[in-house]
């Protein structure tokens, strides 16, 4: 759903770069709350399997395919505000880097892409692991249900930005109709990454999730025939090493490298939702050349590599490296800035 430059007209291009950059602020400042020395890393890694798997387009109708957007796997993982940020990290490798995505519409594509699917997706999964047992398959199940809404509701944001900014004359209605329908498809794929991804790393660090804090039901012991919360027991030291994420990392880091390195040549070569709802309906005809357009990682390839496979596979090596290293500094960064040091609660097992 990258919206290149030329979709929106200039004055809401501004508009929605100036939403997007209070975002970002907000985001840092909130992100404090979230990150610690365990987390700022993994952070980095969400952001770089992001774009990892953005590469990976899947079929979803005839001539149509989807990619994941991102902003529900953050916010569950590495917390809302956090996630605005991984996924805004993203959206400028790509547009920079890559020429995807245009620079002008990095405003519109940060507000639909990375602000209104977090927040979206983040209010659901709430909602939902308050309704449904404490369980870790209720939070696999919540992520899923947020992802696949997520989705149609940047496909309606869209609209509702063309409605006001578009530089072509459509039917609106019809537009909303298009891109809601198309991305709910899209949604189902988006949901179905995101529940595998987060039931993976719950599976085996659930301390690391940060949507999964906080969620155990308290101990009830029966005194007098009635329920009652259980006391506190003494918290029990956790050597350092134990506590330590560099297996997740260096998991997560293998598998981003797997899938941009290799299995991106296998992605559907289909255009994606967006792409196809514009040329359906005829808004296509005033996309403008991308100022990145000379870059020599243009549209995921090596300049000068003869063979499509090795050159988009370097490209994708090198996306989830830079993404990683731009990633992480951000983050730890901003971790940096913390003046107490305090690290997040763990989930007990039995989540």
């Amino acid at each position: 759903m990258h919206v290149p430059d030329g979709f929106i007209n200039a004055p809401v291009s501004l508009a929605t770069g100036v939403v997007a950059a209070g975002a970002v602020a907000i985001s840092l400042r909130g992100a404090r709350r979230e990150l610690d020395e365990r987390t700022a890393p993994l952070a980095g890694l969400v952001a770089a399997f992001i774009f990892a798997v953005q590469m990976l387009n899947f079929p979803v109708a005839a001539g149509t395919s989807g990619h994941l957007l991102g902003g529900a796997l953050a916010a569950i993982l590495v917390g809302p505000y956090t996630g605005v940020l991984c996924v805004s990290v993203v959206l400028l490798m790509q547009g920079i880097l890559f020429a995807d995505g245009g620079l002008t519409a990095l405003g519109v594509n940060i507000t639909i892409m990375a602000v209104v699917t977090t927040v979206v997706a983040y209010a659901v999964f709430r909602g939902l692991v308050k309704l449904l047992p404490k369980k870790r398959r209720s939070i696999t199940v919540s992520a899923f249900i947020a992802a696949v809404l997520s989705v149609p509701a940047a496909a309606a944001a869209f609209t509702f930005v063309y409605a006001i900014g578009g530089t072509t004359d459509v039917p609106i209605g019809q537009v909303l109709t298009a891109m809601v329908g198309v991305h709910v498809l899209i949604g189902i794929g988006e949901a179905a990454i995101t529940a595998l991804t987060v039931g993976a790393v719950i599976a085996v660090r659930p301390d690391l999730v940060y949507g999964a804090r906080g969620l155990t039901a308290p101990l009830k012991l029966r005194v007098n025939g009635e329920l009652v919360d259980a006391p506190a027991a003494e918290p029990v030291p956790v050597p350092v090493a134990a506590r330590s994420p560099r297996k997740v990392l260096l998991a997560g880091l293998a598998a981003s490298l797997v899938l941009a390195g290799f299995v991106s040549f296998y992605a559907s070569a289909s255009p994606d939702g967006l792409e196809k709802v514009a040329a359906d309906k005829g808004f296509d005809a005033k996309v403008e050349d991308h100022a990145a357009a000379d870059s020599p990682l243009a549209d995921y390839g090596i300049e000068g590599i003869m063979s499509s496979r090795l050159s988009g596979g370097l490209a994708g090596v090198i996306g989830v490296g830079v993404t990683a290293v731009a990633g992480t500094g951000v983050f730890w960064a901003v971790r940096k800035r913390r003046t107490t040091e305090t690290s997040p609660s763990s989930v007990p097992e039995n989540v």
